[in-house]
């Protein structure tokens, strides 16, 4: 939750990097919270109707999450060490969003890159502060 909670406080922010992990928790609990108010949606009567299960509650959360959604994503693709630009493929007919998701879910790119420094670098070069290395947890 805590991931969703970061993207969410960056709420315009385009510039910079995001790991995998803060790219797919917030789509993981996005899309969770959007099945949720669907179904709130439709047990209230605030549903459109017809083929589709989207309503009100569903539609005002997707655009109160728009810019966010857009922010990790191109920050996503700088962690690739790609354009922002690249999340535009995703409109490409047929195979875009296939595409999009095989470059999401690329490992980043180590260490320092033209979008920042990586964002997982002390987990990568032992630095103190990451994980295991952390005071507390057990050395092996």
């Amino acid at each position: 939750m805590q991931w969703y909670l970061d993207v969410l406080k960056k709420y315009t922010v385009f510039d910079g990097r995001a790991r995998r992990k803060e790219f797919w928790m917030f789509a993981l609990f996005s899309t969770i919270i959007s099945i949720i108010l669907s179904i709130i949606d439709r047990i209230i009567g605030t549903d459109f109707g017809g083929a589709s299960s989207s309503g009100w509650l569903s539609t005002i959360y997707s655009l109160a999450v728009l810019l966010p959604t857009i922010g990790v994503g191109i920050r996503r693709m700088h962690d690739t060490n790609r354009s922002g630009w690249w999340i535009l493929i995703s409109l490409v007919p047929c195979i875009g969003w296939i595409w999009y998701i095989v470059l999401a879910a690329q490992e980043g790119t180590a260490g320092d890159n033209n979008y920042g420094p990586d964002p997982k670098a002390a987990e990568r070069f032992g630095q103190p502060g990451a994980g295991p290395a952390e005071p507390g947890y057990p050395t092996v």
